[in-house]
């Protein structure tokens, strides 16, 4: 066995590998560029090492990675997930400085890396895959014909790389062009090849996968199916195991199938093989199809761990250091079931668009049945340059509906304010109705999402209580010193104090007086009487638990400088307090200007200064995170200024500004 590793990635998934290596007694180096010199996995790690700028100047150098491995005297490199996992040549490098890859021999990815001839591999084994066009040519009148023959709608897909990159349905032939010429742009500036291939779409698909574990003496195992049906933009965010309505019959079809694309290649170390399924007649052995091999280990595989009692990461260090699989196949059972959250800094009601920020409150649930796996801490600072995951919650219990139930309660019970995530979206999901029944396909999220996506309204009690943290009532700490816990002083009448709150541009007055500890707060012409509790170590304001004053309970509540939050349900409801820093100007789109929802580059200009537009006409299309995101004008007008192509904007930037209608 090892006794020291290099994991050549960042975020949770460095973090959950240095965790099992820590167990096993091997030691961790980390890597990290400019942007992660405070991350945690750096400060997990047993050494760490700067390896070059943000973005693919450190992650994606593997000349600075080996170098990294070689220097710390590391016998082997674990890729993670991402960044270069799946690189045939990184791996070849790693093996060439005499290092050990944990993962697949270089052969394998590079049969799997690219879906089409990916597809045309598993056809010759007997695997079935989706109709579709995976040839080598890419001419749009070829591509246009083959569109044609499959039907419409059809799916295009980048032929290298995954996560919903590169990826767009088209539903007619009118707008193909567009789509594949954004598809091309996806492709190319997140996996450097922009070819693409053509797929039949399917309707009403479900996204089930199968585990597979190979070694170097001949065995190939399967670990069971997940589903991971529930997407948005064709990326994962629930995944659960095993699947929902999965029948005897339907699982010794695809784990065979699985099995078979393995030993295929030659398949060794940790490897997932993903099916699409036409489950509108439920699940039947004869309607689902190869769609791609991921060769690596993947973002969801605690649910996998959860239900085997199997630790994936141990078993793929056992395999690269030449030891057998730990288990055959009859000795792997499986037990009760588990889900799988991703919590992502985004935003859900605006299409789920990235989000940065400085996670100025950061709370997870602490229960047995509930798994955490974060690679972040309170005060980190959600950068631009990497995917915006900030944590899974993966729950497990004897039944689905329990596993669910447990899942959604501790998602509410997640607090986290500073950035916008997704937390409370997807406790909505973890309860939706549908999902509890099993009725679940890829475009589940894509109908429902205004209404999943609905937040909370604060009650004028609650906003009492946001004001009286804003107001800083109750932050000073016990003290011997009389005079450092006076909060003010007036002879005969109450103190008073007017705090304004700002959310969504509507602003809200509360009127606070207050003797002692008890305060009567003042907000749309109701008052509420709150006993005000003292504040707990470290003087930060939050409250919790239940109120002095009757049998409320006390909303959670965050506080940072310039503001508070309401944190309910996994949502945070932020507001600004006015007069207290700084308020960005431009931070939301109104109808004279349309500012940029994310950092990111101005990829294309679709229009000039002096042009006339009309509502929802696409205007600009911004690149963030390897993903490109449509701008479009949000009222009829003539443009007044326009931003230029190439330019690296930031959050709240105004990028078009409208001319003052006559």
């Amino acid at each position: 066995m090892f006794s020291k590793i290099l994991i050549a990635n960042r975020g949770e998934i460095a973090c959950r590998i240095m965790r099992t290596a820590r167990r096993m007694g091997i030691g961790t180096v980390a890597v990290y560029s400019d942007a992660d010199g405070r991350a945690m996995h750096v400060a997990l790690a047993d050494e760490a090492v700067r390896i070059g700028p943000a973005a693919a100047e450190s992650y994606l150098n593997s000349e600075h990675i080996i170098e990294a491995a070689l220097l710390t005297g590391a016998q082997a490199i674990h890729p993670g997930y991402g960044f270069l996992s799946e690189n045939p040549e990184f791996a070849e490098k790693v093996e060439k400085a005499g290092l050990t890859f944990i993962g697949p021999s270089a052969k394998a990815i590079r049969a799997m890396g690219l879906k089409d001839a990916a597809k045309r591999l598993m056809e010759k084994a007997g695997v079935p895959v989706v109709p579709g066009y995976h040839g080598e040519a890419q001419e749009f009148v070829l591509l246009a014909g083959k569109a044609n023959e499959i039907g419409y709608p059809v799916l295009i897909k980048a032929r290298a790389g995954g996560g919903g990159k590169g990826m767009r349905r088209v539903d007619s032939p009118d707008d193909l062009q567009e789509a594949l010429a954004a598809a091309r742009r996806e492709a190319k500036a997140a996996f450097g090849d922009e070819r693409v291939l053509v797929e039949k779409y399917i309707e009403r698909p479900r996204h089930i996968e199968v585990q597979v574990f190979g070694d170097r003496h001949g065995n190939v195992v399967d670990l069971f199916e997940r589903d991971c049906s529930l997407q948005r933009r064709h990326q994962k965010v629930i995944e659960e195991a095993p699947a929902p309505g999965m029948t005897a019959e339907m699982r010794a079809a695809m784990t065979d199938a699985a099995v078979k694309a393995a030993k295929a290649i030659g398949y060794t170390n940790a490897g997932t093989v993903e099916f699409i399924v036409d489950a509108s007649e439920g699940l039947r052995p004869d309607r689902f199809w190869f769609m791609e091999m991921n060769t690596r280990l993947q973002v969801e595989h605690p649910v996998t761990e959860l239900v085997t009692g199997l630790d994936l990461v141990e078993w793929q260090l056992r395999v690269a250091a030449g030891e057998p699989l730990p288990l055959s196949q009859g000795e792997i059972t499986l037990s009760g079931h588990a889900v799988e959250a991703r919590i992502y800094a985004e935003d859900p009601a605006r299409d789920f668009l990235p989000a940065t920020g400085t996670l100025h409150h950061l709370r997870f649930p602490r229960e047995a049945a509930i798994r955490i796996d974060s690679g972040v801490r309170q005060g980190d600072v959600v950068q631009p340059y990497y995917d915006p995951l900030l944590a899974k919650i993966t729950a497990h219990a004897p039944t689905r509906e329990a596993a669910l139930a447990r899942l959604a309660s501790a998602l509410e019970a997640t607090e986290i304010a500073g950035s916008t995530t997704n937390a409370g979206f997807l406790a909505q999901l973890a309860r939706d109705s549908a999902v509890i029944a099993g009725d679940v396909d890829t475009g589940l999220i894509g109908r429902e999402r205004e209404r999943l996506a609905a937040q909370p309204e604060p009650e004028p009690r609650d906003i009492a209580h946001l004001a009286i943290a804003a107001a800083g009532i109750g932050q000073m700490r016990p003290s011997a010193d009389p005079w450092s816990t006076l909060r003010g002083y007036t002879h005969f009448n109450p103190m008073m104090r007017l705090v304004r709150l700002r959310r969504e541009g509507r602003e809200i007055r509360a009127s606070i007086s207050f003797a002692g500890e008890r305060c009567a707060v003042l907000v749309e012409g109701q008052a509420h009487p709150i006993v005000v509790p003292v504040a707990g170590p470290g003087g930060r304001h939050r409250h919790t638990g239940k109120s002095p004053h009757g049998n409320e309970d006390r909303p959670r509540i965050a506080h940072w400088p310039g503001h508070v939050a309401l944190m309910r349900a996994g949502h945070a409801l932020t507001f600004e307090i006015v007069g207290e820093g700084a308020h960005l100007d431009g931070a939301e789109q109104g109808a004279d200007k349309v500012i940029a929802p994310m950092p990111g580059l101005i990829k294309i200009v679709r229009a000039v200064k002096g042009e006339s537009v009309t509502k929802g006409q696409s205007l600009l299309v911004l690149e963030a995170m390897k993903m490109e995101h449509t701008l479009a004008a949000p009222r009829e007008g003539v443009i007044k200024e326009i931003a230029a192509e190439g330019l690296q904007v930031a959050e709240g930037a105004v990028l078009v500004r409208f001319a003052e209608p006559h």
